[in-house]
């Protein structure tokens, strides 16, 4: 990286909210994660980026969760995609610690282009399926268990998601 110039930063737009209060708080804080990693100088990144690794783990584990409480199946391509970019953040760390200081910016960097995307689709979709079976984020219940089909949903968001 040239290090006369400054890396993108990817800004909290109305872009990224999805309609749930909690996920949105949860996507902020990645958000301002992956910006300090990408600000940081990569001598300094790895103590910030095993942080950022924690909060990731923990805020894709707490999207499984609506999701599972909801009626998918524990193998659905939205959790597909988070298990990918887990085991992508992991490599990334042993080969940083490997000796590759630039790789945790260029991660930084991938996942800047790539949440919003992931945010518009899955995300949203996943916050309007919650929002129409009664789900609330905050205490993690369901305001009538019976609105939950008797099918286990495998696609990436919502019941019509079929990618």
């Amino acid at each position: 990286m040239n290090t006369a110039t400054a890396p993108t930063q990817l800004p909290w737009t109305q872009s990224l909210h999805t309609g749930d209060g909690r996920m949105d708080e949860t996507h902020h804080e990645f958000v301002e994660m992956v910006n300090r990693i990408m600000t940081t100088p990569h001598d300094q990144q790895l103590p910030l980026y095993k942080a950022f690794l924690l909060h990731t783990v923990e805020h894709f584990a707490q999207e499984e969760r609506w999701m599972l409480a909801t009626g998918f199946s524990a193998d659905n391509c939205h959790a597909d995609h988070h298990a990918t970019i887990l085991e992508t953040m992991r490599a990334v760390e042993t080969h940083y610690e490997g000796g590759d200081t630039e790789i945790i910016q260029r991660l930084a960097e991938a996942l800047a282009e790539w949440f919003p995307g992931h945010a518009a689709s899955m995300d949203a979709g996943l916050a309007i399926h919650l929002k129409n079976v009664g789900f609330d984020t905050v205490t993690e219940t369901l305001a009538d268990p019976s609105a939950i089909k008797n099918v286990t949903m495998s696609g990436c968001g919502s019941v019509t998601c079929t990618d």
